[in-house]
């Protein structure tokens, strides 16, 4: 089931509608940012009822 969420660029502040996938359950991956292309490290995490948690944030930071 695809569910679409907005997050923000870490590196130009763009907002960005993104779609996740929240029947694959958890999970991390890197995404471009479609105005400055720099790559985003998002992480998924999905909870007992099936709601979806993002964060996003620069792919080298901790």
């Amino acid at each position: 089931m695809l569910d679409f969420r907005t997050i923000h660029c870490p590196y130009c502040g763009q907002a960005l509608d993104i779609a996740v996938d929240v029947s694959a359950g958890d999970q991390d991956y890197i995404e471009d940012c479609q105005v400055c292309c720099r790559p985003i490290s998002i992480a998924l995490a999905v909870d007992d009822q099936g709601r979806a948690h993002l964060s996003a944030r620069a792919e080298n930071d901790a």
